[in-house]
């Protein structure tokens, strides 16, 4: 059996892919540990992690980002998300990799498990392949490696129909590494310099080529065509769902039986602290019509919720629901586009509405529109009419119901944990003959 080693930065949708991928190498048998934050020691203990907490330096709370980081308060789309990598991602990488180098000095591991934030790995692939395990990187948000026919990861723009592709993508390809990501690239290039090691031969987005190998969280089907993917990439589909056991179902769950279809509302679990975003649009612009509105308000009372003292009586709001259970239910799903939560509708056969203008979520968003399984609002502040009419519109077009079961078909043939324990396997082969 393996021994392995998995590296999360501190944030939940980071943590919990790694997490379900983990308590499935834990139910083969094998040895896991998680370096990550304190807050979710219980939570990966829970499915037989062995918890390794980072230092608390770069233990940062995600659900305090704007109080932590309030430089990226005013800023949206690929400038905040270059805020991230430069004052977050990059910032943390001497402490991540100092705690470690540490962990494997006192207990070795035979092969890491890294989502691709967590930039602590990067000084061990800098530095001589003899004083490391095989790395194997995990893509928990949408591929973002570099390649002459897609926009760089951030813009959020689908690759163009046209011979105009190439040449506008290398343009924008430079622009990212010399301009937009620039901070982020010499701040890792500053870091490790510190540490006595060369710069990084790679783009800092394109460190995973330096790893033994990637594997992709999602299908095939929902990532842009890329003639030049690196061969060490596979993509092995999104985790299966999953729910509590002694989750219990909220008294108007029948409801959901009725003729009336259900439209699900989420702003996920870290851009909630204002529900005016898009829960509230989309229960005002959804007032009176012959749907449901189910709302998860992602851990906030029901009262964050605008107009919570009067909400229209096709309006129903719990905290948190069961995705496993809500989402076969469900006829479609507004969402800011976090990439769990859009992999679940896809798994499910849901189509989206999704407005999303932070982190990944404008790229999850623009490969839902792409792949004809939803809608785009281009804003993570849509208007009510637009969410509305966006919600009505895939109700009444079927071609989007069917794209959505066809990646049903497609994510029901992967096997996430399968995949990526079959890739730990072969690397700690690879690297032993």
């Amino acid at each position: 059996m393996g021994d392995y080693l998995l590296c999360s930065s501190p944030i939940h949708g980071h943590v919990n892919p790694l997490r379900g991928l983990g308590a499935g190498l834990v139910r083969a048998g094998h040895r896991v540990r998680m370096l990550t934050g304190a807050r979710f020691a219980d939570a990966v203990a829970a499915v037989g992690i062995e918890h390794v907490p980072l230092p608390e330096a770069c233990d940062y709370d995600y659900r305090r980002f704007d109080e932590v980081f309030p430089g990226r308060v005013p800023l949206t789309g690929i400038r905040k998300l270059a805020f991230d990598y430069a004052e977050v991602f990059a910032a943390s990488m001497p402490g991540q990799y100092r705690a470690l180098r540490a962990e494997l000095d006192r207990d070795p591991a035979e092969a890491l498990l890294v989502e691709q934030s967590f930039l602590g790995v990067l000084p061990l692939l800098a530095g001589p392949p003899a004083r490391r395990p095989p790395v194997v990187g995990a893509g928990v948000f949408p591929l973002a490696q570099s390649s002459r026919d897609t926009a760089p990861f951030g813009m959020a723009l689908p690759p163009l129909r046209s011979p105009l592709n190439a040449p506008r993508n290398a343009v924008l390809t430079w622009a990212a590494r010399e301009v937009v990501f620039r901070a982020a690239q010499d701040r890792v290039n500053r870091g490790l310099r510190e540490l006595g090691l060369p710069r990084l031969p790679e783009f800092v987005l394109d460190w995973p080529v330096l790893a033994d190998r990637f594997t992709q969280l999602t299908s095939a089907g929902f990532e842009y065509p890329r003639s030049d993917l690196p061969a060490s990439f596979r993509f092995v589909g999104p985790l299966p769902p999953s729910g509590p056991t002694d989750w219990t179902p909220p008294p108007w769950w029948s409801e959901l039986d009725d003729a009336r279809p259900v439209v699900h509302v989420t702003q996920g679990t870290i851009d909630n602290v204002d529900l005016d975003r898009l829960v509230g649009p989309t229960v005002r612009g959804l007032a009176g019509k012959d749907v449901l509105v189910v709302v998860a308000t992602g851990g906030r009372p029901e009262s964050a919720v605008p107009g919570a003292a009067a909400l229209p009586p096709n309006v129903r709001v719990e905290r948190f629901l069961a995705y496993d259970r809500l989402l076969p239910r469900v006829d479609v799903l507004v969402t800011n586009g976090g990439a769990g939560g859009t992999h679940q509708a896809l798994g499910a056969g849901v189509p989206l509405v999704v407005a999303g203008d932070s982190a990944d979520n404008p790229e999850n968003a623009a490969r839902v529109a792409w792949s004809g399984a939803g809608i785009d609002l281009r804003t993570g502040t849509p208007p009510a009419e637009a969410v509305a009419d966006a919600v009505e519109r895939v109700l009444r077009e079927p071609r989007y119901r069917a794209r959505a079961r066809e990646f049903a078909a497609e994510i029901a043939g992967c096997d996430a944990p399968a995949s990526v324990a079959a890739e730990l396997a072969q690397v700690i082969t690879d690297t032993s003959r």
